[in-house]
């Protein structure tokens, strides 16, 4: 048997197909319609699904099940996604996005959290396998987060884990939420971008929306950030810069209430920029910590970019062993 899974994000859509075990027999991404309403969105989910199936040699209406890891509010039991902000023109109302893409598929389709299911990705076959208990934090678009407690996803009632929305300077520069000092305001990719556009209109130069046409891309993706921060873009290097000191005083705060074993550091920011800032987020938590001498390390994700998507896969397909 085998489940497919999609990981639904602000930039891209990743799918794959995997089998008993969570091995990937296939996968593909796609580029998220950036001005995409809510049934061009789906379009665009089963579109990535075909094409994933194609590459493990089935069709989706060959699929035991498919799973959907997505931002925003997620009623599983409605299968209705609403609040979703980063998404395409972003959608307030719930949509039935599980009913849609049953449509299309002809199976049965599961909704989650985007960030929880990549947690438990990597808790069940990544970096979070040597742990009972850890915080999965997301740095892309957004900042999501997960969490596994004592061997328990812990969903709360239905919105834990928003580490982004952990407030690091109250009365601070308004976030996508629209309330203002949230980490995910500082640290955020599309915040960020934002913050650059607008020091632009002010006079500064940057390199980063010279990267940015050169790529043909509609916005900063995590690619056009790594390659300013390694041509020392001044701008970048601030803005990133700040993004780590915010991501360190939010985590460390959640590690003082919650006293996990590890962190798992993903998203497509997470994953581009790789060990070396999480070493930096590592260092930026350090004088927040309360316990210093337990301070738990920041792992990298293992499962790096598909961790969403296997997890979407894993929420509809094979229990756990």
């Amino acid at each position: 048997m085998a489940w497919g899974g999609i990981d639904l994000g602000g930039t891209k859509i990743e799918s794959v197909v995997i089998d008993s075990t969570g091995a990937v027999l296939g996968r593909t991404r796609h580029t998220t319609p950036g001005d995409g309403n809510a049934a061009d969105v789906v379009q665009a989910m089963y579109g990535a699904l075909l094409e994933a199936s194609r590459a493990a040699g089935l069709t989706p209406q060959r699929l035991a099940g498919v799973g959907v890891g997505a931002p925003g509010s997620v009623d599983a039991a409605a299968g209705t996604l609403a609040h979703v902000s980063n998404v395409g023109q972003g959608w307030t109302e719930p949509y039935p996005v599980a009913a849609d893409l049953g449509d299309l598929t002809g199976g049965r389709v599961v909704l989650g959290n985007d960030v929880q299911v990549a947690v438990a990705a990597e808790y069940r076959l990544g970096a979070g396998r040597p742990y009972r208990s850890v915080l999965g934090v997301w740095w892309g678009t957004g900042v999501g987060g997960g969490l596994v407690l004592d061997r328990v996803p812990w969903r709360g009632r239905g919105s834990a884990g928003e580490i982004g929305h952990v407030v690091v300077k109250p009365g601070g520069a308004r976030c996508g939420c629209g309330r203002r000092g949230c980490m995910e305001a500082y640290a955020g990719r599309a915040a960020m971008e934002r913050k650059a556009r607008k020091a632009v209109r002010k006079g500064e130069k940057t390199i980063l929306f010279e990267l940015m046409q050169r790529k043909g891309r509609p916005r900063l993706t995590s690619s056009i950030w790594d390659k300013a921060l390694r041509e020392e873009d001044s701008l970048a290097t601030w803005l990133i810069d700040r993004a780590v000191r915010m991501l360190g005083a939010g985590m460390a705060s959640a590690i003082n209430l919650l006293d996990v074993e590890a962190i798992i550091l993903g998203g497509g920011l997470g994953t581009r920029l790789g060990p070396e800032y999480a070493r930096r987020i590592h260092e930026a938590m350090r004088p927040h910590i309360f316990v210093p001498e337990r301070q738990p390390p920041v792992l990298m994700a293992e499962l790096g970019e598909l961790s969403g998507a296997i997890g979407a896969a894993l929420l509809a397909g094979p229990p756990a062993k």
